[in-house]
């Protein structure tokens, strides 16, 4: 399989300040013509301990296979249950509802207290504890009057009486900052069981490269919200800085971390994270190859990503993308899979509109959120919908 020199795939796409207000009105399947070269002269190779055999093909394919449920309002975090079932939380309204993985149908399950929507914060991402058959606690990460916070609440899924089996939250982290812009958002429980957090800079960029703020950061945290061994400081959920807004976090199958940003008016992210990794901002905007600063794996330019959730499936990173209103594959190769086998492809351009949540839904499928009725899209007949997608 031939792969390509790692400067071409620092592909063009990136998202303005305000998430990407403007759509996507080109259509296309594959990786945009004129990407700039990256100057490193790096290749990536096939892995000795990943055979030629078990790497992702170059080029992958996507198919729409069904719409799992619709008429969804603001819809932004999505979380799987044990037995497939999904939660799906309502940025604006603060709501959590529980969607049957095989029907479709959708049970309020309660409502987040404290939530104040503004711009782009409100109910923001959701995780179930990785102990849910024992604990039975749902995580969230949501915007408040005064700051963002991560809290956990416990469901009873036996309750009774429609729309209250949340319990009271139980807040694990509060004073990350909040604004009108930049909330970060995205919450998940990492190969380690412990929960990671991305974060905004709020629209001041000075708070991202600040390790004593939560602003701009990734942050690594036990259950209980507090800082572990393995973080760069002892004292500190900090795990990475130097983001502008992270908005999609997951593992690959050799449990290294991957990260995808917003960038401001020239390029979009997805990083590789590691421990203490400054990611640039707002010193650099993608690929610099700036002594201090981590590049980016691959770059997109304005018009083509503007990136929300990102999910790995077989053997590659899928983002989804708002402004950009399409799907990106990104295959991995390379030692413990650190970089692209082939330059990414894009899928589903303009069909479904903005994409913010790709989650995996088990083999070779993934749930897609849609993300039109945010004040930012423009709501068709059923919005907002997750659909089932099967990808290779």
């Amino acid at each position: 399989m031939a792969v390509l020199a790692a400067g071409a795939l620092m592909l063009a796409a990136g998202c303005s300040s305000q998430e990407g207000m403007e759509s996507s009105a080109g259509q296309g399947a594959s990786s945009p013509a004129g990407s700039p070269a990256a100057s490193s002269g790096r290749t990536a190779s096939p892995s000795a301990s990943r055979p030629a055999a078990d790497l992702p093909p170059a080029k992958g394919s996507v198919k729409v296979v069904s719409t799992l449920t619709e008429g969804l309002e603001s819809p932004w975090g999505l979380a799987e249950l044990p037995g497939g079932d999904l939660l799906v939380g309502s940025r604006d309204k603060g709501t959590i509802t529980r969607v049957d993985a095989k029907s479709g149908k959708k049970t309020r399950v309660g409502t987040v207290p404290g939530v104040a929507p503004d711009g782009e914060g409100g109910l923001l991402g959701i995780a179930v504890s990785p102990d849910f058959g024992t604990d039975h606690l749902v995580y969230a990460y949501f915007t408040t009057a005064s700051d963002n916070r991560i809290a956990r609440m416990l469901y009873d899924e036996n309750g009774t009486t429609p729309g209250q089996q949340l319990g009271a939250p139980d807040t694990i982290l509060r004073g990350i900052p909040k604004g009108t812009i930049h909330n970060g958002g995205r919450i998940a429980f990492g190969p380690d069981h412990m929960l990671y957090a991305g974060t905004g800079e709020t629209g001041d960029d000075g708070r991202a490269q600040d390790k004593s703020s939560l602003a701009g950061k990734i942050l690594r945290m036990t259950p209980d919200g507090e800082p572990l061994h393995g973080n760069p400081q002892a004292d500190s959920v900090v795990y990475s800085y130097g983001h502008r807004n992270v908005q999609g976090l997951a593992w690959d199958s050799h449990k290294q971390l991957w990260a995808s940003e917003f960038g401001q008016d020239t390029w979009d992210e997805l990083n590789r994270i590691v421990p203490g990794g400054n990611y640039g901002w707002p010193d650099v905007e993608g690929t610099a190859h700036k002594a201090g600063f981590r590049d980016p794996v691959a770059q997109w330019k304005t018009s083509e990503a503007s990136p929300s959730g990102i999910a790995f499936v077989k053997g590659s990173v899928w983002m989804a993308g708002l402004r950009g209103e399409r799907l990106w594959r990104i295959p991995l190769s390379g030692e413990a899979e650190k970089e692209p086998l082939a330059a990414p492809q894009s899928f589903l351009e303009g069909k479904y509109g903005r994409l913010r949540t790709v989650l995996a839904a088990g083999g070779d499928k993934l749930w897609l959120v849609t993300s039109e009725t945010d004040t930012r899209g423009t709501p068709g007949p059923g919005d907002d919908k997750i659909l089932v997608a099967q990808v290779r």
